[in-house]
């Protein structure tokens, strides 16, 4: 999942990339609102997590831009400025969660995990499909009740189909939520790492739609 930390302190940025990355996020960063701004509103984000206190445009101005034009993903809104008019203001301009400073990275991940989960209709942090049981809390995948270890990358890939498990998602989706705009979004790239995946996971797992994308097959194994 492709998350965007907009935090103009670079220590608390580092440890926001560093956690979240941790779990299976693609997580990138920005410093000001000004970027915030046009990142949010041109590029597709699974969730951004957003300071209020910004250089150059403030946050809770972003966020009501986002908003007004019509931008949908979830926003989890962090602050120094932890006054309950404050927290109203930030949650009707249309922040999803709150999270006074100081935190602790724990309580930002679950709640970042919750938020995604909620923004693709799932409200358990455990996802089965048919014989696929992922585990967001642990990082963990089984197939017929039996473990099976894959990749940072692979974990990514499974944990967005499993969101998003019921519509085909584009390959260029894919390769947006996995590697952002750091990556030359070559399909062979992609197609190389469902083969892995395919392979680890066994048949009747991970379905193909020939010019169309990837999905999770009915039953995803059973």
């Amino acid at each position: 999942m492709r998350v965007l930390a907009v935090e103009d302190d670079p220590r608390i940025a580092a440890d926001l990339g560093h956690a979240l990355g941790a779990v299976g996020f693609r997580v990138e960063c920005c410093g000001d609102g000004a970027e915030a701004w046009f990142l949010g509103d041109t590029e597709e984000y699974d969730l951004i997590v957003l300071d209020l206190g910004l250089p150059k445009l403030d946050g809770l101005s972003v966020l009501k831009r986002w908003r007004a034009n019509g931008r949908e993903m979830p926003v989890l809104v962090l602050t120094a400025r932890g006054t309950w008019l404050e927290r109203v203001e930030g949650i009707d301009a249309g922040a999803d969660d709150y999270l006074p400073k100081p935190f602790r990275m724990e309580e930002l991940v679950a709640r970042a995990r919750a938020l995604v989960r909620r923004a693709a209709g799932r409200g358990s942090a455990v996802q089965v499909a048919g014989d696929l049981r992922l585990d967001a809390n642990r990082m963990l995948v089984s197939v017929r009740g039996l473990p099976v270890a894959i990749s940072a990358l692979e974990y990514r890939l499974l944990a967005y189909l499993m969101l998003n498990r019921d519509r085909v998602v584009a390959p260029g989706e894919l390769l947006e939520h996995l590697y952002g705009d750091d990556f030359s979004r070559e399909a062979n790239a992609l197609e190389a790492l469902v083969a892995r995946l395919r392979r680890k996971l066994g048949p009747g797992i991970i379905g193909t739609r020939r010019g169309f994308g990837y999905f999770l097959q009915a039953g995803a194994g059973g």
